[in-house]
């Protein structure tokens, strides 16, 4: 059996890679949901009537959760085209002043987790297969008032270059997805929305449209995807200046 598995899909980002992977991947018989809301995630089959929908309800941020999914693995034995990394979390705010559970939580889900994840599911991905992982603009230079975020962040695009330039032998494609600002929940969740001046300003990238172009970014071999020029401009400028001087544009306030 075919399929795909998305993490993070319940709402936002991770909805619409279920979305795109249901219009898109005929050969996929079914879309394995992860998040921790089971009702959500069953909501989806309502939404997505094409394919398949199992509810896979687990807590990444627990190590018991990758048993269970290690555990279906190797019961069910499925080839696992896609596998979308796209749960995260952020908070807002200076480091010295933000309580340590938030941070290390965020570290678990971001890099721990994505890490587990890919671990787990690549020896059931075969030629052709596509690994998405979600990173962001904030991991192209340190970013003051989200530090934790952007290091982790950071630690996603680094993870993913590496492998898919380790994964090119075996026919697999890895990408490193470095989207902007969404209107997601993850503005709310992550205590930006009313107040960062930062993040009012600056323009949204659209949830569909990453979702659709990074796919077939991923089809194509591509190693990063950035939506929007002045992103995929900010990513340039992030190579060639000193990272202590564009962190004063980094900066979130």
């Amino acid at each position: 059996m075919k399929i795909a598995v998305v993490t993070g899909a319940s709402s936002g980002l991770g909805k619409e890679y279920v979305r795109v992977i249901e219009e898109s991947f005929q050969d996929i018989e079914e879309i394995w949901v992860i998040a921790r809301r089971r009702e959500r995630l069953e909501a989806l089959s309502e939404l997505f009537p094409k394919k398949r929908i199992a509810a896979v309800p687990l807590d990444l941020t627990d190590p018991e959760s990758f048993d269970v999914y290690r555990t279906r693995l190797a019961q069910e034995k499925p080839e696992v085209m896609i596998l979308v990394n796209n749960s995260g979390a952020g908070t807002f705010g200076d480091f010295r002043e933000a309580d340590t559970d938030s941070q290390v939580s965020m570290t678990q889900l971001n890099v721990t987790a994505l890490t587990a994840m890919a671990s787990i599911t690549l020896p059931y991905m075969p030629r052709g297969a596509l690994l998405i992982n979600i990173s962001s603009i904030a991991s192209f230079v340190p970013t003051p008032g989200m530090t934790v975020y952007c290091s982790t962040k950071a630690y996603v695009q680094s993870f993913s270059r590496s492998l898919a330039f380790e994964l090119k032998k075996a026919g697999i494609h890895c990408l490193a997805v470095c989207p902007g600002p969404m209107d997601t929940e993850f503005l709310d969740v992550a205590g930006i929305t009313g107040r960062s001046e930062t993040f009012r300003k600056l323009p949204r990238v659209n949830a569909a449209k990453v979702a659709e172009k990074s796919v077939s970014a991923a089809v194509r071999g591509k190693f990063v995807y950035t939506p929007r020029f002045i992103y995929k401009v900010y990513r340039v400028l992030a190579k060639i200046l000193p990272h202590r001087l564009v962190m004063h544009i980094s900066k979130i306030s």
